[in-house]
């Protein structure tokens, strides 16, 4: 019988673990398997391009059968709905159709070794209406929905203007969240809407779009340094983003958001991207140790601490390495190094060798205002502080983020080949998206 390796979640850690597996140990004495809910792979942090409109998501997804065929691994659409450790399985809960109509039913998969990387979502923290009249940015399918609804609201404001020379409509766009999703989208926003009259909509432009970014903490971007942040702050005020810090959302309604002021923010649109957490199928799952945020308790070597058969990587684990006093952030390089040490601790754990402690190197922190502005602060603790970069050499540094992570997931020659593609397609490609 061969050995099982299961992998649940194919995010940037995830897929890239699944392809060094399904390459290193092949398909002879060793079945390597994705469980991925999604038929395709986005980068989590292009969603804020996909749901203005700035990134066409075909073009950039990965499709998870076609990958595991070039890599040695096996994949199975589904979601996890709980793990039986006794049994050495997890449970896939049943595939339904649009209509309700069960496709695939409910089964179990076998593993020898199990790693869940299922990521985050959305952290409402039980603000009443939130989860009823807000948009949120987790996968791609909730980017497609916000696209939409933004294109409609932009097409109703044209034909006001168009039908009506003397009226006077907005498009309102309310984001909670001063991290680097709700920043960046609003910048983005900006962004796309300059560009709307070049297609069709020759009455609406940026001008026509008004941005509020609410943060209940003290300023934006508090993983920056306070420079760099009060740096974006002014750039976002400066395109027209309204900025509202030590601003806590206390409701969220049809037509807006309440705060504690007694403030009421009226919006068309509604986002919520402020704090995340792990998704609820891991609360107590399979009596393995959580957090009060549902994540997966792990040690350094990133093995749960009640069963050395299962690990956890990515925004879904809580790991504070030895080296450290507090827990690894929920970033996307830090998916990707815990990848890289989960993949060469569970080829040791196979061969009975030593495994490794995860050792998590900061390379600081990079937030696109669009094509506007990067800044950032780079390097993190590998000299012992940071150095802020602005400008061209911060756009530079932040492109290169998404082309190795393009590389951990094709390897370097088909790597390299889609970043050219990329470029092509950024001269010969509309610059919106509106399907």
């Amino acid at each position: 019988m061969k050995t099982q390796i299961v992998i649940v979640g194919g995010g940037a850690g995830g897929l890239e673990l699944v392809r060094r597996l399904g390459a290193k140990l092949g398909r002879d004495a060793y079945d390597v398997i994705l469980i991925e809910r999604n038929r395709t792979h986005i980068w989590k942090p292009l969603l804020h391009e996909v749901a203005a409109g700035s990134l066409d998501a075909n073009l950039d997804e990965v499709g998870y059968r076609s990958h595991g065929h070039r890599w040695g691994y096996r994949f199975f659409l589904g979601s996890l709905e709980a793990i039986d450790r006794e049994a050495r399985q997890v449970v896939v809960a049943p595939i339904l159709d649009e209509d309700g109509t069960e496709v695939i039913g409910r089964h179990r998969i076998r593993y020898d070794y199990l790693i869940l990387c299922l990521g985050a979502v959305s952290n409402d923290f039980g603000t009443p209406g939130v989860r009823e009249h807000c948009l949120f940015l987790d996968n791609r399918e909730q980017a497609d929905r916000f696209r939409q609804k933004l294109l409609n609201h932009c097409l109703r404001v044209s034909r006001t203007m168009t039908t009506d020379s003397g009226a006077d409509a907005y498009v309102n766009v309310t984001i909670v969240g001063g991290g680097a999703t709700g920043v960046e989208l609003a910048a983005e926003l900006f962004n796309a809407a300059s560009a709307l009259k070049h297609y069709g909509l020759e009455v609406f432009d940026e001008s026509r779009l008004r941005v509020t970014l609410v943060e209940a903490g003290p300023r934006i971007l508090s993983a920056l340094p306070e420079d760099l942040a009060e740096a974006a702050h002014k750039e976002l005020e400066a395109l027209g983003v309204r900025v509202l810090v030590n601003t806590a959302i206390t409701e969220a309604t049809s037509t807006g958001m309440g705060t504690r002021t007694g403030e009421v923010i009226g919006a068309d649109l509604k986002v919520w991207a402020a704090g995340v957490r792990a998704p609820d199928v891991l609360k107590d799952i399979a009596d393995l140790e959580t957090t009060r945020s549902s994540q997966l308790v792990v040690r350094p070597t990133l093995q749960t601490t009640r069963d050395d058969r299962i690990f956890a990587i990515g925004d879904c684990c809580y790991c504070k390495p030895d080296n450290s006093d507090r827990p690894v952030p929920p970033r996307a390089q830090a998916a990707h190094q815990m990848a890289r040490t989960a993949y060469r601790n569970v080829l040791s754990l196979i061969a009975d060798r030593p495994l490794e402690a995860f050792v998590y190197r900061d390379r600081g922190s990079l937030v696109s205002l669009s094509r506007y502005s990067t800044i950032g602060s780079l390097m993190g603790n590998l000299v012992g502080g940071r150095m802020a970069v602005e400008g061209r050499i911060a756009r530079i540094v932040y492109l290169s983020l998404y082309r190795m992570h393009l590389i951990g997931v094709h390897g370097w020659l088909k790597g390299i080949a889609l970043i050219l593609v990329g470029h092509v397609n950024r001269v010969v490609r509309p610059r919106l998206k509106f399907h």
